[in-house]
Formats: C-alpha cells, sequence, structure tokens
C-alpha cells in the first residue's frame, strides 16, 4: 500500500515512523502547504512532497492517505480521495459536524473505498491494558468513570488555527474532549444518552479553554470529564470505579488497579508507547483496507462529534442535552437506561 500523509503537523512523523516498519506500507507522498515542513517528514523515506493535496491524490503517487489537519478540511479531503479511489485514514475528531460525517461516509461507501477514523485512545497501552482487565471480570460492572485531563489552550501556545472557530469547530471541548468522550464511552461500554456540560473562556481566547462534562452511558454508567487549562503539573487519568475495587490508566505511569486496599500495577508505560499506538492503528486501517473490520468503527467516531455538538449545546444553554437513542421520538431517558 503506497500511503500518503496530507498536514505534516506534530503527529506526522508517528505516521511515517509507522509506515517505515510496517511490512506492505510505503511512505510515497507527503503534503503540506509549506514545502520546507512536508519535506522534513518526507526526506528520510525518499517519499515526494507536494503542496496542494489535489494534485497529491491525482499523481497516482498514492493507495492511501492520512489526513491530518484542521478539522474542518476533513470533509473536502475526504470527498477528494474518494473520488479519485483512494482509502483514507483521518485523524480525529471525523468533522466539525453530523452533516459531514454523513457525507463522508456516503462518498466513501459510493466509491467502495475504506475511511477508518484515527481514535488513538484504543491503540494505547495503558488503555489496552485497561480495557483487557474489565474484560477479565475480575472488577465486575463498571459503574463510574472520571476523566481528567490537562491541556494548553492559551493563544500563544498553539497555533491560530486552533482559535478560528470556523476551522476547528471549537475549543478544548472538540480537541482534547474528542479524545475523553472516545475513550470514557469506549470504556463504559455503551452510547450516551444524555450531557450536560460548561465551559470557561479564559486567557482572552474565541474558544473554550476548560470545561466539565456530565454523560449518562446508556447501561447507567455515570461519567465526568474534566478538561483544564495551564495546570501546575500534567494530568491524563481515566478513573474507573467497578463493583469489586477501581483502576486507573495514565500514560505517563501506567495501568493500576485497586482491590480491597491492594495495588497492583498491570500496565507499565514507556516513551515508546505512543509510537506503538500510531504503528498498531496504522495497521489496523491496512487491514481494515484488505477487508478487516477496523478496531474503531464509524457509528462510533460519529457518536464522539455527536456528543461534542451536543456539549456545546449544553453548556450554551444551561441544561442537558439527550442524545443517541434518548433522543429518538418516543424515548425516554428512562427507557433508554
Amino acid at each position: 500500500m503506497r500511503l500518503g500523509i496530507i498536514g505534516a503537523g506534530a503527529v506526522a512523523v508517528l505516521h511515517a515512523e509507522g509506515a517505515a516498519v510496517l511490512d506492505g506500507i510505503e511512505l510515497t507522498a507527503v503534503c503540506d502547504l509549506r514545502a520546507d515542513v512536508g519535506a522534513r517528514v518526507a526526506e528520510p523515506w525518499g517519499a515526494a512532497v507536494f503542496t496542494d493535496y489535489r494534485q497529491m491524490l491525482a499523481a497516482g503517487v498514492v493507495d492511501a492517505v492520512v489526513i491530518n489537519t484542521p478539522h474542518s478540511l476533513h470533509k473536502e479531503m475526504v470527498l477528494a480521495a474518494a473520488a479519485h479511489g483512494i482509502h483514507v485514514l483521518v485523524e480525529k475528531p471525523m468533522a466539525t459536524t453530523l452533516a459531514d460525517c454523513v457525507a463522508m461516509e456516503e462518498a466513501c461507501v459510493r466509491a467502495n473505498v475504506v475511511m477508518v477514523v484515527g481514535l488513538i485512545q484504543h491503540f494505547m497501552g495503558e488503555k489496552i491494558a485497561l480495557s483487557a482487565e474489565l474484560c477479565s471480570g475480575r472488577l465486575g460492572k463498571v459503574l463510574m468513570i472520571h476523566d481528567y485531563r490537562s491541556t494548553d489552550y492559551r493563544p500563544a501556545a498553539r497555533p491560530a488555527w486552533f482559535f478560528d472557530r470556523a476551522i476547528s469547530g471549537g475549543g478544548a471541548f472538540i480537541n482534547i474532549g474528542a479524545h475523553c468522550l472516545d475513550r470514557s464511552i469506549w470504556i463504559g461500554g455503551a452510547p450516551a444518552v444524555r450531557i450536560a456540560a460548561s465551559t470557561l473562556n479564559r486567557f482572552g481566547a474565541p474558544v473554550e479553554t476548560d470545561g466539565t462534562m456530565e454523560i449518562v452511558l446508556e447501561n447507567g454508567v455515570q461519567v465526568r470529564i474534566s478538561i483544564v487549562s495551564d495546570t501546575p503539573h500534567h494530568v491524563d487519568e481515566m478513573l474507573v470505579v467497578c463493583e469489586n475495587g477501581t483502576i486507573t490508566a495514565d500514560p505517563r505511569s501506567g495501568t493500576f488497579v485497586e482491590i480491597d486496599g491492594t495495588c497492583t500495577q498491570i500496565h507499565e508505560s514507556s516513551e515508546q508507547d505512543i509510537q506503538h499506538a500510531f504503528t498498531a492503528q496504522l495497521k489496523d486501517f491496512a487491514a481494515a483496507v484488505d477487508g478487516a473490520v477496523p478496531s474503531v468503527d464509524g457509528e462510533h467516531a460519529k457518536h464522539v462529534v455527536e456528543l461534542v455538538m451536543a456539549a456545546y449545546v449544553s453548556a450554551q444553554s444551561g441544561v442537558p442535552v439527550d442524545v443517541g437513542i434518548a433522543a429518538r421520538p418516543g424515548v425516554s431517558l428512562q427507557d433508554a437506561q
């Protein structure tokens, strides 16, 4: 599979390194508006450099692409790839509206190409260990999840497009919150039926910099997500409360289980975990192109976007918002649970 990367930003090198070690995948092209930025990712692997993704798609040099660009550009790029019969791994969030998500899916179905959304949490070692432990049944049913993650949404700390709602779709919720929503509903074991959210705009930023989301899943699991900007110490921890104990996952340290006062570490994080995750995600994408079922399906990816949009509505209105099954006519929240 000849692979191209559109957008040579921060994680592009992780995709390139993954392609370099996987049999049957060759990085053949990198596109970025700045040729020098694209060249830094392309040159170690002898890949061609483009500054116009349309020219790259039309050049006949790729069979699949990774779309690693600002959020609102995903739709037009996926549609263009599909029109050329090119498979797509599109970074999260899938898009900035549900309508765009549907249009992307429909275009790929018509073109008979595979589209997978890059939700990297499913491939992180500490989250894999967390999921495996829950699946073992030792901790019993999941009852509650607290997901706390710090970020930095000071305008000087990020490229300008992150603060342009027309391009980014929002602030900390659609960017960092998409990761938290993804992993919380995955680990919680069911889609969400209700979300209540609040946001803060600090540092003079035109988008939200901080916020909280309180979510009820279809199976009754309660989820609380906290995203805080510019904290004294970086935080990225999931705490899962179960019938027989608790479990935490943190990419800096690992995964820990506590049962009746005894703590056991079941995964120790390493500096290679992030690269391993991107390599595994690319391998999963290549398998999907060959006909396998991807680890993360399109319905889940769309649900993450749905929840981000509902969180914005809730934060603006000050009231909870029903989503998914609870939002369907004739179905109450009690019925959904």
